[in-house]
């Protein structure tokens, strides 16, 4: 896989209407500074707002990607987003004057085409790879989705279908080099959908630019012609539709004879760009479609900013995922007022986990209480709001510049009094952040028992 980042040396455009809006569209790729991200950008709207293409702008996945950033909306990415990763560009801004890409035919073909004659320029900046080092995974039981990233040192994938449906039936495929097999074995594989499918979509005010000439339609009815008729009336198309003999609508040729999961597998590999960042790792799919890929895409993000923060904040050799050394980093606290000493798990955005080790050499002893050392509640809080301090810092940008100020407990309780010697455990979920203000629920234990519990409320500000 590539070493330095990638972008495009010259702007190039297409043309088109849009699958599910059916607008008219024009999109113009242009070239991109390194660490730019993908990047859309509303040409139509004013002030030319933009959104990142990445897990964190995802607003709606029915029967598509849709990214959002305040007025900033863009409708079915997956398929351009396939291109990008297929392609292995880090960075690009992509123009669009109106809400949807263009359809094309369905397929990333003509993505790919536009992006190949606009050639490659490779950048200073090194690629940064996510790389899977444990199996992590996402599944549906009751509709028999499932999704698994095993470790690998490229980007791979295995994908299986299996409809009841002669068209269809079992389908499997797999992508094992990106550079020698997407180009022509998979981004010329076209979208498809069910007969039964198409007034349901358009009910549901889909599909308005969607036609024979973009999608492969499979029958799925027993009553013959007459429902073909039928729908083709309700729809309005003008297109000729018959049942055919391959169980396909008008007999469309199919370019490969497992073209629809080969199309599976280009939409993960579309959803899974908005990791942000492309991966090593083997994904193993199976009847997955755009909910289960964003689901999957969240945790990897998560996986992502987690490394990410252990890169730039962790101590060679440490034996917790932040130690002390790290903690200094981040906390602008110091003795005798820092009072966690280690972090050991942090989820971006959701969950921390952190330790104190209690001694008798803690200052507040000789006073709290000679002759019978307990720790004082309120250090306890102000231990536990230190950690939830690390995960609120995590979700700024440059936090070395940060404080957090508490303006608010809530719902405290003490439990069991700690004592020198005890190793107190903090985790704390967060509820709730916007424009720098967060909640978050916390929770003190000693050996697994709780020792307090309380409600933050708290607010970064500069130092």
């Amino acid at each position: 896989m590539l070493e330095k980042q990638r972008t495009i040396k010259q702007p190039t455009t297409i043309t088109g209407t849009g699958l599910h809006t059916g607008c008219e569209s024009t999109m113009t790729f242009k070239p991109a500074a390194a660490n730019t991200g993908i990047r859309f950008v509303r040409t139509d709207l004013p002030d030319q707002p933009s959104v990142i293409a990445d897990i964190d702008h995802v607003v709606d996945i029915a029967r598509g990607t849709t990214l959002q950033k305040g007025a900033a909306k863009v409708y079915t990415v997956e398929h351009v987003l396939a291109a990008f990763a297929g392609l292995q560009i880090d960075n690009l801004i992509v123009e669009l004057d109106n809400q949807e890409p263009p359809v094309g035919d369905g397929s990333a073909r003509p993505y790919v085409d536009a992006l190949l004659e606009a050639g490659f320029e490779e950048q200073d900046e090194d690629k940064y790879y996510l790389e899977i080092d444990t199996p992590m995974a996402y599944s549906e039981p009751d509709r028999g989705v499932d999704l698994v990233v095993t470790p690998s040192d490229e980007l791979r994938i295995t994908f299986m279908i299996d409809y009841r449906n002669p068209a269809l039936g079992t389908q499997y495929t797999s992508l094992v080099d990106l550079e020698q097999e997407f180009v022509e074995e998979f981004a010329p594989a076209r979208t498809f959908c069910f007969l039964s499918e198409v007034e349901a979509l358009r009910d549901a005010d889909l599909i308005k630019g969607g036609g024979l000439h973009n999608a492969v339609v499979i029958y799925d009815s027993d009553k013959g012609q007459v429902e073909v008729d039928r729908i083709r009336k309700a729809l309005n198309l003008q297109d000729e539709a018959f049942v055919g003999d391959t169980g396909i609508i008008n007999d469309v040729p199919l370019r490969f004879y497992n073209e629809p999961v080969r199309h599976k597998a280009l939409d993960l590999l579309g959803d899974l760009c908005l990791i942000g960042v492309p991966f090593k790792g083997h994904v193993l799919a199976a009847r997955s479609g755009h909910k289960a890929n964003v689901a999957l895409a969240k945790k990897m993000r998560s996986l992502y900013k987690k490394k990410k923060l252990a890169s730039r904040y962790g101590s060679a050799g440490a034996k917790a995922f932040l130690d002390i050394n790290s903690i200094f980093k981040i906390m602008p606290h110091r003795y005798p007022f820092l009072l966690i000493d280690r972090i050991l798990d942090l989820e971006p955005g959701k969950r921390v986990v952190a330790m104190k080790n209690v001694t008798i050499n803690e200052p507040f002893f000789q006073g709290h209480f000679p002759g019978h050392p307990i720790m004082p509640g309120v250090l306890v809080l102000e231990a536990m709001a230190q950690a939830g301090g690390v995960l609120l810092l995590h979700e700024i940008e440059h936090p070395e510049t940060k404080v957090v100020y508490f303006m608010g407990i809530d719902n405290a309780k003490f439990r069991q009094p700690v004592t020198p010697g005890d190793q107190m455990r903090f985790e704390l979920q967060m509820k709730a952040f916007r424009r720098n203000t967060c909640k978050m629920s916390g929770e003190a234990m000693i050996d697994g028992k709780t020792v307090a519990t309380a409600d933050f409320m708290a607010m970064v500000i500069d130092r």
